[in-house]
């Protein structure tokens, strides 16, 4: 296991510091795989459905590899998402509960996720975390904002039908 010690290396990050950024995309991975589930949950049409569906799996595998990181770094692995994330899918089951499960209200919502997820990617990157950190870390931001760009193309496909 590499030494992420900062001790000689003025540059370098600690094994804390890299595990703190890994703890937020860990929390980032964890709202997507709930946030996708409860959309799954809530709409209507079985195409999107899938879609969600399939994006939570990626997330609950992007989680995995984070807290396999984690540990590996000496870090603990906290369960859950965060109190924003919950609230984020408390309001996709209010809209649900409403009769706002309009396939388009459910993309809309998703993409405000995706929004985060890709940002919090973006911040992560600009730490300075070892090349093997960095080079997953990086896989998954590419994967974030395929899912982004994804969901905004199917919100605005249902937009045009709207």
């Amino acid at each position: 296991m590499p030494d992420y010690t900062t001790a000689g290396n003025p540059g370098a990050t600690g094994s804390d510091e890299v595990v703190d950024v890994l703890d937020d995309l860990l929390e980032n991975a964890r709202d997507g795989e709930y946030g996708f589930k409860a959309c799954a949950d809530e709409v209507n049409s079985t195409q999107l459905k899938q879609v969600f569906q399939d994006r939570a799996s990626q997330c609950a595998a992007a989680a995995s590899e984070l807290a396999q990181l984690i540990r590996r770094l000496g870090g603990k692995v906290d369960d859950g998402g965060t109190v924003s994330g919950a609230m984020h899918r408390g309001w996709v089951h209010v809209k649900g509960s409403l009769g706002a499960d309009s396939a388009l209200s459910m993309l809309e919502e998703c993409e405000r996720g995706e929004d985060a997820a890709v940002a919090r990617y973006r911040k992560a990157l600009k730490a300075p975390i070892p090349a093997d950190v960095r080079s997953v870390v990086e896989r998954q931001a590419q994967g974030a904002q395929r899912n982004h760009d994804q969901i905004k193309a199917l919100r605005d496909q249902m937009r045009a039908k709207a």
